[in-house]
């Protein structure tokens, strides 16, 4: 695999079995359906709607097999907050039911279901609706890569940036969670391209952005090409100590790829200029002022001499 495809999550999920997540108070139904997954899958369980909630923020399931009764909160509401978030928003959910009410059927497509299963299961008709629900998914997911990944990086490209940061700005200010932005642009990178010659400073790019999104282990965080040799990375959920943590980290990680750079004025090797901002978003303002924020910190660290991190709160 090339670098690209390495840092390109969709094409590492090919190879990896599926997560399924199977929620439900009886142990009994979690029991029998893990005997049918779990040579197949790889499978998680939770016996309420607030943990499931908590496993779906850990670590993504591609699906969800999800009981409709359920003590304190049932499986509509479990759902309806699994669609409402960006980060799960596009997991599909299968509901489990033991009865085949069809104004439950109704309710649970209405918001937003893939398919119902109901009590007691046909193994060979459950695997069967899962398969077809995880092909549907892998597609979709497959397509979606094409409109919103960078080609030559597979890293997140700007448009796909620029829709996170408005949902993450709307999520963050319902909560009131600190949102952060990391911007980072590689040191004298014409003058690299100039030497090498174009095909290098494109694997010197692939390089650069897989390291970056290397440092990001949680699932809500985005590491995107801004443009150029330009990057960015979102954190959601992440105040300034954080923040200026995975910056300083990226910048390290980067200079220690020890990309060779003859003709950078920092040092010989590759490096990056940072620039940090952090906020609390509002929902009447403009997450652009953010962005704009950690451009003037990127460009402070270039003036103060490049390869080094530089940071604000808003």
């Amino acid at each position: 695999m090339t670098p690209a495809e390495l840092n390109n999550p969709l094409l590492q999920m090919l190879h990896e079995k599926p997560t399924l997540l199977i929620v439900d108070d009886h142990a009994g139904s979690i029991q029998t359906l893990y005997e049918i997954f779990k040579d197949e899958y790889e499978v998680c369980f939770a016996t309420s709607g607030a943990q499931a909630l908590e496993r779906c923020k850990e670590r993504q399931p591609q699906l969800i097999l999800l009981d409709v009764m359920m003590p304190d909160m049932d499986g509509f509401e479990v759902c309806h907050r699994l669609k409402s978030e960006p980060l799960t928003e596009a997991i599909p959910i299968i509901f489990v039911t033991g009865t085949d009410d069809p104004y439950q059927e109704a309710r649970g497509l209405d918001a937003g279901a893939a398919d119902f299963i109901t009590k007691p299961f046909h193994a060979r008709v459950v695997m069967a609706r899962v398969r077809t629900q995880l092909t549907l998914k892998r597609q979709t997911d497959l397509l979606r890569s094409l409109v919103l990944m960078d080609g030559l990086t597979g890293v997140a490209n700007r448009r796909h940036f620029d829709a996170t940061l408005e949902n993450e700005w709307r999520r963050c200010a319902r909560t009131g969670s600190p949102l952060a932005l990391i911007l980072l642009d590689v040191d004298f990178f014409k003058d690299y391209n100039d030497f090498y010659g174009h095909p290098a400073g494109d694997v010197c790019l692939q390089r650069v952005a897989h390291q970056l999104s290397a440092i990001l282990e949680r699932p809500g965080d985005m590491a995107a090409r801004y443009g150029g040799e330009e990057f960015v990375c979102l954190l959601p959920d992440t105040p300034m100590e954080g923040a200026l943590a995975v910056a300083t980290e990226m910048e390290s990680a980067v200079r220690a790829l020890a990309i060779p750079h003859a003709r950078s004025q920092v040092t010989n090797l590759v490096t990056v200029s940072v620039g940090v901002a952090v906020t609390v978003p509002k929902a009447a303002e403009d997450p652009g002022e953010l962005v704009f924020c950690a451009d003037l910190q990127m460009y402070k660290a270039k003036n103060a001499g490049r390869a080094q991190v530089k940071s604000q709160q808003l």
